[in-house]
């Protein structure tokens, strides 16, 4: 099944059933109910509205296996996670993202690995840049 580019709005509570998806799928209501209360209690009904209003918003889809549905995602982490990002940064930081990293780097929130994972990122644009 192919992924869908366009990413809905997400609530964060749609967002917490899609992880599961994101995590496990095809799945069951019933076995994303009981992954959700690993965490703390979800409401059996409350889940299948969420199931249904990300159906709608097609981040997710479903086929018909005997008396229940399998829910599987028709949008991929990485595409909504970069659309999450942008909105933020465009949001909080009005576009610019030196002030975010430059926060966590303030509060020592950046690991070796996350500086070395920016240092490889800037390296790899700058390089790109300069062959354009």
């Amino acid at each position: 099944m192919a992924m869908s580019n366009s990413v809905p709005e997400i609530s964060d509570a749609e967002f917490s059933v899609l992880d599961v998806l994101w995590q496990q799928n095809p799945a069951s209501a019933n076995d994303i109910i009981a992954k959700l209360n690993e965490t703390k209690p979800w409401h059996e009904k409350t889940v299948k509205t969420l199931l249904n209003r990300l159906v709608k918003k097609q981040a997710i889809n479903y086929q018909k296996q005997q008396r229940s549905y399998l829910y599987s995602p028709l949008i991929e982490r990485e595409s909504y996670l970069v659309k999450q990002s942008k909105t933020l940064v465009d949001k909080l930081f009005r576009g610019h993202l030196s002030p975010l990293v430059t926060g966590f780097a303030q509060q020592s929130r950046l690991k070796k690995d996350d500086i070395d994972a920016l240092k490889s990122i800037i390296a790899d644009w700058e390089k790109e840049k300069k062959d354009d």
